[in-house]
């Protein structure tokens, strides 16, 4: 009988505590535009290099966010480049203009950036620091991925790379 009273007891104890369990509410935008950071996609893309003998190119990128407005977004990425010539490797944070919203089938953009760049056997000059220029455009592919296709003009449009990748598409 006493165990049956301690069982009894406890149950109704437990039952208490789960009830002071929050649960808060969820966390809701107030609307577009702002300053929003934090990783919210990334994406990998493989393309080639157009400067010299045509080395292959394998890379990734992060949206970390975006700036003032909904469609200015912080896109750092890391790349390198093989076969055909020395490797090479580069390292960029670009800003991003998107001319259309999330929800569209096509959306073009267009941005620049600074990249650190290097490359095997590299002598005192290395690594370099490069201004970028990047215009692209993804297409919808499924609700939550983007097909990327991707012309970078690298070190002052020194170096041009094309790139062919698939994207994460941004929750809201």
């Amino acid at each position: 009988m006493r165990s049956l009273w301690l069982v009894a007891v406890g149950v109704t104890l437990a039952a208490r505590v789960a009830a002071q369990e929050f649960h808060p509410p969820p966390v809701q935008r107030a609307g577009p535009g702002g300053t929003r950071i934090g990783l919210l996609g990334f994406g990998v893309r493989a393309g080639e290099d157009l400067s010299g003998k045509g080395a292959a190119v394998l890379g990734v990128a992060l949206d970390v966010g975006n700036l003032v407005v909904d469609r200015f977004r912080l896109r750092p990425s890391a790349e390198i480049s093989f076969l055909n010539g020395p490797n090479t490797y580069v390292a960029s944070f670009e800003g991003l203009y998107r001319f259309s919203g999330d929800h569209e089938a096509v959306t073009p953009y267009l941005g620049a950036g600074l990249a650190l760049a290097g490359h095997a056997g590299c002598d005192t000059a290395c690594p370099a620091v490069w201004i970028n220029l990047v215009f692209g455009i993804e297409m919808r592919y499924r609700s939550t991925f983007n097909w990327l296709f991707e012309y970078h003009a690298l070190d002052l449009f020194r170096r041009n790379r094309l790139y062919l990748g698939l994207t994460t598409r941004r929750g809201n």
